[in-house]
C-alpha cells in the first residue's frame, strides 16, 4: 500500500472516531459524575486514542449546548476536579443518541457481513 493510501485511510479512521466521539463522551458521563482526565483514560482503554486538546474544547461545547453540567470537587491526589454530569436534555440526547447508535450499528454489521 503506497504513503497515499495509507495516509486517506488513516485520516477516514480518525473522522470516524471524531464522529462517534460525543456520543462515547455523553454515554461515559451517563453513568455518572466523570472528570475529563477519566474521560481520556476510559476513550484511551477502549482505542478511541485522543488527547486533551480535543476533548476539553468537546466537553466546553456540550455544556455550552446544555447537554452537560459540572461541579468543582476536590481531589485527595491533587487540585480540584471539574465534574461533569447530564443534564435532563443531555440524557435525553444520549438516549436518543444510543437508540440511533443501535440502528446504525445493526446497519453496517449487515453491510460488512453481506459484501466483506
Amino acid at each position: 500500500m503506497d504513503k497515499t493510501t495509507q495516509n486517506e485511510i488513516e485520516n477516514t479512521k480518525a473522522q470516524m472516531r471524531k464522529g462517534i466521539l460525543e456520543f462515547c463522551i455523553l454515554l461515559m458521563i451517563g453513568q455518572g459524575k466523570m472528570y475529563a482526565s477519566k474521560i481520556i483514560k476510559e476513550l484511551t482503554k477502549a482505542d478511541l486514542i485522543v488527547v486533551e486538546g480535543t476533548i476539553y474544547p468537546l466537553l466546553n461545547r456540550l455544556k455550552r449546548a446544555g447537554l452537560l453540567d459540572y461541579s468543582w470537587e476536590e481531589s485527595k491526589s491533587g487540585p480540584p476536579r471539574k465534574y461533569y454530569t447530564l443534564t435532563k436534555k443531555g440524557r435525553e440526547t444520549l438516549d436518543d443518541l444510543s437508540k440511533t447508535w443501535e440502528t446504525f450499528s445493526n446497519s453496517i454489521k449487515g453491510l460488512v457481513k453481506k459484501f466483506k
